[in-house]
Formats: C-alpha cells, sequence, structure tokens
C-alpha cells in the first residue's frame, strides 16, 4: 500500500535531504582541509561525478516505471534532475572560482587547449533549460513542447560521458561504468519504444 499525501511529503523531504548530503560532506571536508593534496581537483571532480550520478538516476526512473508497472518513482524524476543541475552547477562554480581565479582571460587561454570544456558547457547549457522549465507552469505553457524539449536529457547524459572521458587523462574505469549505465538505461527506452511502435503497426 503506497503513503497518502503527507507520507510522500515525509519521503520527499528525506530524499531532498539525502540529495544534499554529499554537498554537505564535501563541503566539510573541504573547511576541515580534508580533500588531499590537491583540494580544488578533489571539489571539482567530487560534484561533476554527483552531477552524473543524479542524472543518471533522474533517467533510470522512467524505465524503472515501465519495468515494474508502478508509477510512484516519476515523483522524484524532478528533484533528481535539479539535483542534477545543482550539483553541475557546482562543477562549473569551482572550475571558474577557484580553478581560474574568475580570470576571463585564462577562460579564453584554456578553452582552445582543452574542448572537455566546451562540451561540459554544452551539458550545462542543457541542464539549464531543463531547470529553467522544469516547472509546473512552464509545463503548461509549453505543452507539448515541453515534451520535446525534456527529451534533451538524454543528450545531457551523452555529452556529459564525452565531458568526462575527454576530461580523463588515463583510467577510464568509472566513465566506462557511467557510459555502461546511461547505454543500458537508453537501450530500455529504444526497446520501448519499438514495441508501441509494432503496436500501431499491427492495428
Amino acid at each position: 500500500m503506497l503513503p497518502g499525501k503527507k507520507g510522500w511529503a515525509a519521503i520527499k523531504v528525506i530524499v531532498f535531504l539525502l540529495s544534499l548530503l554529499p554537498f554537505l560532506l564535501l563541503t566539510n571536508d573541504a573547511f576541515n582541509d580534508q580533500l588531499g593534496a590537491n583540494p580544488v581537483e578533489a571539489l571539482h571532480f567530487g560534484f561533476g561525478d554527483w552531477a552524473l550520478r543524479f542524472l543518471c538516476i533522474g533517467l533510470a526512473l522512467s524505465p524503472s516505471k515501465t519495468i515494474t508497472g508502478q508509477n510512484w518513482p516519476m515523483r522524484f524524476r524532478r528533484m533528481m534532475g535539479l539535483y542534477a543541475f545543482f550539483y553541475a552547477s557546482l562543477h562549473l562554480l569551482v572550475f571558474i572560482v577557484l580553478d581560474l581565479s574568475l580570470s576571463w582571460e585564462a577562460f579564453k587561454d584554456e578553452v582552445p587547449k582543452s574542448p572537455y570544456i566546451l562540451m561540459g558547457l554544452l551539458t550545462y547549457s542543457l541542464l539549464l533549460s531543463l531547470a529553467v522549465t522544469s516547472t509546473k507552469r512552464m509545463q503548461k505553457r509549453l505543452g507539448r513542447s515541453w515534451i520535446k524539449l525534456h527529451k534533451l536529457v538524454y543528450v545531457a547524459g551523452i555529452t556529459a560521458l564525452v565531458h568526462y572521458f575527454w576530461l580523463i587523462k588515463s583510467d577510464y574505469t568509472e566513465p566506462l561504468i557511467y557510459a555502461g549505465v546511461i547505454a543500458g538505461l537508453l537501450a530500455v527506452r529504444i526497446v520501448v519504444y519499438f514495441r508501441r511502435a509494432a503496436k500501431l503497426f499491427s492495428l
């Protein structure tokens, strides 16, 4: 038996706080000088990892509904998407403020040498557009276009992976794991799409 409105409200608060926990832990480690020899890099990668994790969680909710037949996971899709944007924002902020010291000249000098930055900015712009239009008001205003727009989350997942692969210099274990997860989640959607198409053609 599923919980009522008050039960879901309590569950959402718990999920919200758990999702905020990585930020609190990384921030605490930063203030207590527990991020290792390169704290800026640790923060940069830490926030980036969590952005990708929440992106994967958000992508997993629709397939979980398809597999289990339960609609309740979709209640958390907006929250997971906004948390992906939140951690991506922190990832970008650490790079601009701590790594480049808010220097526009350093940014212009770094971009041509590091194409992964452009891919990261593309990913962030996609997440930004999804975050800005995530409200119910925007959903009503955009109508069917909202559904098309929010399919950009799949593109964001792929560009985030490319950004990660270009950023890593040697050990590709973690990005390969994320690639496997995202590929699996996209495969489920492709299978569902073709099954629906087959049913339409059989009518």
